[in-house]
Parts: structure tokens; sequence; C-alpha cells
């Protein structure tokens, strides 16, 4: 039985590998160029005014997303009326011109999109069971994002540094190049207090296929070392948790030591954040 099902297996695997290549050839003689979404991830260091936008943002993306889910909720519980995506994006317009609403103006209209589309995609989850039913966000959470798209070079690499809607050329850690569009970009905050951007860039295949000039190697990760190929070579385990317990242990302890509330408690909250990071 188990020699049947390798011989099974490989079968498959030439099969995927075959019709793969007939792909490849067909869309090579067509003279199209295959794409994929590829994500990098960057350390920004925004100023005291860019952090105050970038917080902004974060609460009034979760007040659209805590605000429309109430509205779903309302709706189908008293009236069994759905409220569709394009339905909450209008409602969010008339909610803009509301003079106790109006600072909703003030921060990325492309972010406060994208919280009805989190939320939209969250329910869609939902009704196909691969989810629980959507929550409410705390603003008590510690990690926090928000996603904005890229319209118009809304959001560009400029001078080593990364342009954001609304925010401005902010000072970022360029830590590797990248060649293609931009998509979209999300912008994060850690529980130490860092802030990161994630971008989502459309790139082609090519870029990524022509990288080991056709090469093949085979790679198994394990527990003793950390990884070894087929050609010998191996790479002992760090064992970084191992190392760290005894003054996580300490950290924690104090955290717990501190009253809720206080200054204290949360600059221990932060090394604990920091460490664990």
């Amino acid at each position: 039985k188990i020699k049947m099902l390798i011989i099974f297996l490989a079968v498959r695997l030439y099969v995927f590998c075959k019709c793969d290549k007939i792909y490849t050839n067909i869309i090579s003689q067509r003279g199209e160029k295959m794409k994929y979404a590829k994500g990098f991830k960057f350390r920004i260091y925004p100023n005291a005014e860019q952090q105050k936008i970038i917080n902004q943002t974060l609460g009034c993306a979760r007040f659209v997303y805590n605000h429309f889910l109430a509205v779903r909720r309302y709706n189908w519980q008293e009236k069994h009326e759905a409220v569709t995506y394009v339905k909450s994006s209008r409602l969010l317009t008339e909610l803009k011109c509301n003079p106790d609403f109006v600072w909703l103006k003030s921060v990325d209209s492309m972010a406060l999109q994208e919280a009805l589309r989190n939320l939209d995609r969250a329910f869609q989850n939902f009704f196909k069971k691969q989810s629980g039913y959507p929550k409410f966000k705390s603003k008590h959470s510690y990690n926090q994002s928000y996603r904005t798209r890229n319209q118009s070079g809304g959001i560009r690499i400029v001078d080593g540094n990364i342009k954001l809607p609304r925010i401005g050329i902010v000072k970022t850690k360029l830590s590797r190049e990248f060649e293609g569009r931009i998509l979209n970009a999300t912008v994060s905050r850690t529980a130490s207090g860092k802030y990161f951007v994630s971008l989502c860039v459309e790139m082609d295949i090519e870029l990524l296929l022509g990288r080991n000039n056709g090469r093949q190697i085979g790679i198994d990760v394990g527990i003793k070392d950390f990884y070894s190929n087929d050609q010998g070579n191996t790479v002992a385990n760090p064992h970084i948790l191992k190392g760290m317990e005894k003054k996580l242990k300490r950290l924690q302890r104090s955290l717990s030591r501190k009253v809720k509330g206080s200054n204290n408690r949360n600059k221990a909250r932060i090394k604990v954040a920091r460490l664990q990071e």
C-alpha cells in the first residue's frame, strides 16, 4: 500500500509539473507576463505629527468597522434586511456629512473604505462557515492596523522613504529592494509602540523564477538542526526562546506586581512586548 501511495503521488506530481509547464509555455507564446503579489514589511519612524495622524486613522477605521457592524446587526435582527458593502459605502458618505461625525473627513478616505471591505469579508467568511460571527474591535487592543489602497501614486518610494496618503513622506528602513507596482499598504502599530508598513506589490513571476538560474535544492526543517539541505549543509537551531525564558519570566513577574492602569504597569508591559517581538 505504501508503494502504491508513493507511485500515485509521484504520478500526480509529474502531471502537475507537465500541466504547469504547458500553461507557462502558452502564456509565453501569447506574450503575456504572469503576475503574482508579494508582501514587503518595513519599519517606519513617523514624527510626532505623523504618529498623531496614524493614531487618528486607526481610531476612525475601528469606529467605522464597529459602527457598521452594529448597523448590520440591527437591520437583520429588527428588519430582517441585509446591508451590503455598497449600501454601507453610501451610508458612510452620509455619515461624513453629519456634523457629529465630520471628523471622519480628516483621515484617509481609502482607509475607511477598506474597513468596510474587511467587515464585508468577515461576514462572507461567516456565511461560508469559515469563521465565527464578526466581533467588535476594541481600542484597548495593542496591535492595531489599517489598510489603504494606492491611487494615483499616493503610495510610493521617495528617496529611500515611503510616501503614504494624508501622512506624507515617512522615514523608513528599507531593508530590501523590490520591483513592481504597489497595490496597497497596511500601516500597523505594535504593542511596544513601533510602527510598520506592509506593501503588497504586484511583480512579474520571472523575477522570482530567474533568481536561482533554474537550479533546485531540497531543504528539510528539523528540531535538532534548524534546517539541512540536500548538499549536506546544516544550520544549528538558535533556541532563541530557551535563551530568553529567564528574562521573560522575570519581566512578566514584574508586570503582574504593578497596579493596573498605572504608568509603571504600562512601562513593564512595553518591556515584555519588546522582548516578545
